[in-house]
């Protein structure tokens, strides 16, 4: 019923409209994007059939964006580190090169934290992005832009990762829908910092979307060959499903207790489920997911099999340069001076920290693995878990820094590989987007989509900032 271009043309328009707000799109390419969506129509003037076009072009005409950590060519690959500000990517990212193939058309790159290792997207490059629902408060990190591009209709579906809840927390903050694909299924080429050693087993690329039904499609697409490992193909039987639910992690002393009103929309979930499923749904409670942030964070700084020693932050703050003191650049910050963000500092101070206790470190990573043990078994082939996404809804601008462990209710699950889908919730009574995290075991991604696209349906999904 409308042209590509006529597509394209309204996603540009709405960029300009609502970007001078939120600043989450920090590159655009809006005319190759328009000659692209020429090429599109011309396509489809002259094409064959539908079904040839939708079998090789899956997302013919698609406006997308890409997180800027990712290499989109033509466009700037900072990852917010204010020593690569001139850089600019020569070839795609493997998902970006894939989701181009079939037909999406990329409008541009948007915002992350510097170096994608920190829960509020700003750095010294590109500023600070702001939540569309209220510009008062943070997008969440690294993907930050990411949420906040899709959550103001800016665009269709987007490309994140997530190492600690980079693709979830963005999603809850900004009431979208992200995914974090079992591990080891898409390809993580192309970003940077891409992960070395044992965090090749933690990192994760996926889809990003206000739309419940796009995550599916997308990540066939983001995964390519390596799709065959999940189960999508199979059909789902939602009251079939053992659901299984626990409301907080137990009281972590490093983490925010849950806000009441994600306990209550929790809560509604599962009456819902109870009463138009008819399934019961399983109270529980994981003793180990108190220790998430430690166990996170010990398994981070962990040998790999081979015993290869996980890259420093504090060396990829320095990208290959001259090394970085977090010490002199906290000195240098304080006066205005240093280069760096404040957490990006902290996170080096901590991580010098964490070496001090090798012993205590290793008795985590072995909690880690029978955590992993626990949760694989009590999931089983049909489980899915509810867990809250965040403890808080979206916290205002800086505040972060006084909880910056909070993030740990997302990161457990990297560390486990579990599949993981946020879904939103509606709105809190200050019309900030609620949610949570449906968990599977591993490569049954499957049944937490078919359970967000059911949420959806029940719950509403996305709502338009400003609209309430």
């Amino acid at each position: 019923q409308v042209t590509c271009v006529e597509v394209v043309e309204a996603y540009v328009e709405r960029i300009r409209e609502v970007n001078p707000l939120i600043n989450a799109v920090v590159k655009d390419r809006f005319e190759e994007a328009l000659q692209e969506a020429q090429q599109v129509d011309k396509l489809l003037s002259e094409a064959p059939g539908d079904d040839y076009l939708e079998e090789k072009f899956p997302l013919l005409g698609v406006p997308f964006t890409v997180k800027e950590a990712f290499s989109l060519h033509g466009m700037p690959n900072t990852s917010g580190l204010v020593s690569r500000r001139n850089l600019i990517a020569t070839l795609d990212a493997t998902v970006v090169s894939r989701l181009k193939q079939a037909g999406a058309i990329p409008l541009g790159v948007t915002n992350c934290s510097e170096l994608c290792m920190w829960y509020e997207s700003s750095n010294r490059v590109y500023g600070r992005t702001n939540n569309p629902y209220d510009l008062q408060r943070i997008v969440g990190g690294s993907s930050g832009g990411e949420g906040g591009v899709l959550a103001a209709a800016c665009s269709v579906i987007g490309v994140g990762s997530d190492i600690g809840g980079s693709i979830r927390m963005p999603a809850f903050f900004n009431g979208v829908f992200g995914h974090k694909p079992t591990t080891g299924v898409v390809p993580n080429d192309g970003q940077f910092p891409n992960a070395r050693g044992v965090r090749t087993s933690f990192l994760c690329t996926g889809p990003m979307c206000r739309y419940a039904e796009d995550l599916e499609p997308m990540l066939r697409v983001m995964a390519g060959p390596g799709v065959d490992k999940l189960k999508l193909d199979e059909e789902v039987s939602l009251e079939e499903i053992k659901f299984l639910c626990m409301d907080h992690d137990g009281g972590s002393v490093f983490v925010s207790p849950v806000d009441k009103e994600i306990l209550q929309a929790q809560k509604k979930v599962v009456e819902h489920l109870e009463s138009e499923l008819g399934v019961q749904v399983q109270r529980v409670a994981i003793h180990k997911m108190k220790y998430s942030f430690q166990i996170w964070s010990a398994m981070m700084s962990s040998k790999d099999s081979d015993g290869q020693e996980a890259q420093l932050f504090t060396d990829l703050l320095g990208d290959h340069g001259k090394p970085v003191w977090p010490l002199w650049e906290l000195m240098k910050w304080l006066v205005g001076m240093s280069s760096h963000t404040l957490p990006a500092i902290a996170l080096g101070l901590t991580e010098k920290v964490m070496k001090l206790n090798p012993g205590g470190n290793a008795k985590l990573v072995s909690m880690g693995k029978s955590l992993q043990e626990e949760m694989e078994a009590l999931l089983g082939p049909d489980g899915v878990l509810l867990y809250p996404s965040h403890p808080t809804t979206a916290p205002r601008h800086n505040s972060p820094i006084c909880m910056p462990f909070n993030f740990a209710y997302t990161a457990i699950f990297n560390v486990l590989g579990l599949p993981v889908t946020q879904c939103p919730l509606g709105l809190s009574s200050e019309g900030l987007p609620l949610g949570i995290q449906l968990v599977a075991a591993s490569y049954n991604d499957h049944l937490t989509l078919a359970v967000a696209r059911y949420l959806e349906k029940a719950f509403g999904g996305w709502v338009l900032p400003g609209k309430v």
